[in-house]
Parts: structure tokens; sequence; C-alpha cells
């Protein structure tokens, strides 16, 4: 059983991650991003590119990243944390690109694992575009 201090203690430091992530995304951070990494992630992007470890994900974010093109913010919001265990949580994403053109909307599911030093890491991500008129939930 987890203790409620602790789970809301966790639940703030996954919710300050997913802020991490908005805020090193829109400054094209690629440092600050692969910083909140497990060296043993997996991530998958919105298109279905597979990157497994953390060397993989780096020269990925670092060739993508600095050089990604959009005309205005994205915002991320974790819209559900599951607890699969006290050291491991299941974080539903609402993400949305905000655009002169429209939104966009995209539905990210992350595996965080709590480490030794208490840190909350990213550890397995997928990444999931929302086709026009879906939302999260449908």
């Amino acid at each position: 059983m987890i203790h409620m201090d602790t789970k809301s203690a966790d639940t703030k430091a996954i919710e300050q991650i997913i802020a991490t992530v908005e805020q090193t995304q829109r400054a094209k951070d690629a440092t600050g991003f692969l910083a909140l990494f497990h060296s043993d992630a997996i991530w998958t992007t919105a298109h279905g590119k597979v990157l497994i470890g953390l060397d993989a994900i780096a020269e990925f974010t670092r060739a993508v990243l600095p050089n990604a093109t959009w005309d205005g913010d994205v915002t991320y919001e974790a819209v559900h944390i599951q607890f699969l265990r006290p050291d491991v949580a299941a974080v539903k994403i609402r993400q949305v690109y905000h655009s002169a053109d429209g939104d966009t909307e995209g539905a990210p599911l992350y595996i965080m694992t709590k480490q030794s030093d208490g840190d909350w890491l990213l550890h397995v991500g997928q990444n999931t575009e929302v086709r026009a008129g879906e939302k999260l939930g449908e």
C-alpha cells in the first residue's frame, strides 16, 4: 500500500517531469529532454520509429529536436496517472500543438520508474497521433 503523502509527492514529481518535457520541447533543448530518460528506455515516436536505449534516443533527439519547426506552442498534460507498483507509473498524456492553422493532438503513454534516489524517469514512451475529430478517451 502506498502511503498517501508518498503517492501525492510521487504524483507531483511525475507532473513536474511532464512539465519539464513541455519546457524542453518548447525550448528545443535536447540535453534537458534526454536527462529525463532511464538509460534502458524504449521510445516510439509519433511516426512509429522505435528507439531502444538512451544512446539511440539521444542520437534521434539531437538530430531532430533542435531543427524541428512549428509555428506555435506545444502543451503537455498528465491526464491520468496510474501507479502499477509504488515505483512504476503509467502516465497518459494529452499533447497539443497550438498553431495558427489549428490545434493538433497527440496521446502519448509513458511508463515511468522511480529510481533509488527518489527521482522519476521516463522508461517507456509510446507516442500516438490523435486523428482529427477524435478526443482522448474516445
